[in-house]
């Protein structure tokens, strides 16, 4: 597969990465099985169509998903694709979390394993997955800060953090990016983030893209989630939210197929007409999944289309919340 994909600089002071980026999240088990031979050939579709940025977190299947990149990048020159990398979350053995650490002795240990487990020198982006509510922001940026002078990392981003949160984190030392959800249907950052983040030169990478799979056609067969797909226990994705979810995703369907395109691409391009400081990152976890993510690229939605989206999809017609209860909680982006 072979395609020119644009580049964009992350921000003002970020690295140059591809329009879209893989997330790997789910090559780990978080929506369910996965076959390692699949995800790997999905990472080398990605980087052979243009793409370098790719997303992953230490904690996504305990060290799993960073072996598995490991696997799939060992053919591949350093310098042809770009890292970004999610600490913090704590794991328990039966697979739950145990919260969050972004203590600067920990983040230094969490760096360790990271390198060893991708077998890398450096990571182009490291960013703290949640908050700490026990650690000032200043206090782990500057730590993360002090890994960039010893060159085991190059740029500093954050997640899921409130505009106030960047604004402060921004005073210690630039921020190439902040990852956040945003999509058609997960709009909470036009108000107060995305500005914020558009002021101080931090671009976006945003991750949620096809709302967990609800934007696109996967969902729209009936079938039941599997027990270890979290989407199983996600507000969006219950009862009659989901019913009422599904009739809004049919409604862009509608569209979509006027203009000869998947919801999914479709949801993609108007991710991408917002500003060409904001970076999806789809997480496809077959071949054929991000060459149809590749399609989006290709789409120019004009006003009456942007028009036409926006009345088959208002914001305010979304039913539930994008995390359970708990994990809102834990989002300082919601506060």
């Amino acid at each position: 597969m072979t395609k020119h994909i644009d580049t964009v600089r992350l921000g003002s002071t970020g690295p140059t990465v591809s329009r879209l980026g893989l997330g790997a999240m789910g090559m780990s088990g978080m929506y369910g099985a996965s076959d390692d031979a699949v995800s790997i050939a999905t990472v080398h579709a990605a980087l052979d169509s243009g793409a370098n940025l790719i997303d992953t977190g230490d904690f996504y299947g305990a060290g799993h998903n960073e072996q598995l990149l490991r696997t799939a990048l060992a053919d591949r020159k350093r310098e042809d694709y770009a890292l970004s990398v999610k600490f913090g979350a704590l794991r328990a053995p039966g697979g739950g979390f145990g919260g969050v650490d972004t203590r600067p002795e920990a983040i230094r240990n969490f760096l360790t394993y990271s390198l060893q487990r991708l077998g890398v020198e450096y990571i182009d982006i490291y960013r703290p997955a949640r908050l700490d509510p026990n650690v000032p922001i200043e206090e782990t940026v500057g730590a993360i800060a002090e890994l960039i002078e010893a060159g085991y990392v190059r740029h500093i981003g954050l997640s899921e953090v409130g505009a106030q949160t960047l604004r402060r984190a921004a005073a210690v030392h630039p921020i190439a990016d902040l990852q956040i959800e945003y999509s058609l249907i997960s709009r909470g950052i036009e108000s107060e983030i995305l500005p914020a983040a558009r002021e101080l030169g931090v671009g976006i990478t945003a991750y949620g893209v096809l709302s967990r799979g609800l934007l696109s056609d996967s969902l729209r067969t009936g079938a039941p989630l599997a027990a270890d797909d979290f989407r199983a226990h996600s507000p969006r994705f219950q009862g009659e939210n989901l019913d009422a979810n599904l009739r809004l995703v049919a409604e862009l369907a509608a569209v979509a197929e006027r203009h000869g395109v998947s919801v999914a691409q479709l949801a993609i391009a108007w991710v991408l007409v917002q500003g060409s400081d904001i970076v999806p990152v789809i997480g496809a976890r077959r071949p054929e999944r991000w060459a149809e993510a590749l399609g989006g690229l290709d789409i120019r939605l004009t006003a009456a289309e942007l028009a036409a989206i926006e009345d088959a999809a208002p914001a305010d017609r979304v039913a539930g919340d994008r995390y359970a209860a708990a994990q809102l909680a834990m989002l300082d982006s919601e506060r």
